[in-house]
């Protein structure tokens, strides 16, 4: 059996030395919130009673975040100039 997602974001977490409140920032930097209750019931033992799945989404927007929290934002594209002479 593969990896979850809830493993996936576990590993992340310890091999970066993440706290709660770090992952609640990472998340709002790509305007997604989310609480440490949630992230409690993420990071909990699969047979605990309030386990939850970390679903693809969650995941995604975390690892957007994590991409702008270690690089920061994608600097704006410049818009061609049309040089037609118009």
């Amino acid at each position: 059996m593969g990896l979850t997602n809830n493993d996936i974001f576990k590993k992340l977490r310890v091999a970066l030395k993440l706290r709660d409140d770090d992952i609640v920032q990472i998340c709002a930097l790509v305007d997604f919130k989310v609480t440490k209750s949630e992230l409690g019931a993420i990071f909990r033992n699969e047979d605990h009673p309030k386990y939850v799945e970390c679903g693809d989404q969650f995941l995604r927007n975390f690892l957007n975040g994590l991409v702008i929290h270690m690089r920061g934002p994608m600097p704006k594209k410049k818009i061609a100039e049309n040089k037609s002479g118009e």
